[in-house]
């Protein structure tokens, strides 16, 4: 089973089981192209994402051959090579692989699906380390009554789209909105986590950060 807490050990196993697929099922069968796409990711989980970005680079071309381009196994494949590119130091290609990807999302799986809405998270996200934190907050911003709708206003998911808002919010050049988004973040987690959980703890931390900056940048009174 995939293990979080170990990614190195299931990249292995990923990485046994491919060889045992290839030899039963065949090197382009689905299942044996599902686990070449478990150990592309799994590569970077174990922190090597320029072998991850590789991999699932190599993968591509074969799913959309076998699959089809618009396969919903073939559109993972595009998310994750978008994605462990930007991790392996290109975030402006990151950003423009998850934009080519995004439409497909919307398209085949809907665009409310889950999937997409990762899909749109990652876009924002990239965009801002490309350069462009105006733009992260506004697809942010939009992004969030959506997952307050479909996924709810506490799920995980919502919970670190409202953080990445107040983020980019402040790197944006609005210090006193960041800090007052993760004061409503921080009560939330109080709440649900507690106040010495870790989560609770980092916004906090940035709750200051950003109250800091706020301070440092007002007119003298």
């Amino acid at each position: 089973m995939p293990s979080e807490d170990d990614p190195a050990g299931t990249r292995d196993q990923c990485a046994a089981l491919l060889l045992v697929r290839e030899q039963t099922l065949g090197p382009e069968h689905p299942d044996t192209l599902d686990t070449r796409s478990d150990l592309a990711y799994w590569t970077g989980e174990a922190g090597d994402p320029a072998a991850a970005r590789d991999q699932s680079a190599a993968l591509l071309p074969v799913s959309k051959r076998v699959l089809g381009p618009e396969h919903p196994q073939t559109l993972t494949v595009l998310v994750n090579l978008a994605y462990w590119t930007g991790m392996a130091g290109d975030p402006v290609a990151a950003r423009d692989q998850f934009a080519a990807v995004l439409p497909a999302d919307e398209r085949v799986l809907g665009p409310e699906h889950p999937d997409t809405l990762i899909t749109r998270g990652n876009l924002a996200y990239w965009t801002g380390r490309a350069g462009d934190p105006v733009g992260a907050r506004d697809q942010f911003a939009a992004l969030l009554p959506v997952r307050e709708r479909v996924l709810g206003p506490e799920h995980p998911d919502t919970l670190a789209t409202r953080d990445d808002l107040a983020s980019w919010t402040g790197q944006a050049g609005d210090p006193a909105g960041a800090s007052d988004q993760y004061s409503v973040l921080l009560s939330v987690y109080q709440r649900m986590l507690g106040p010495d959980h870790p989560k609770t703890l980092a916004t906090w931390a940035y709750h200051n950060y950003w109250a800091g900056e706020a301070d440092s940048g007002a007119d003298p009174a």
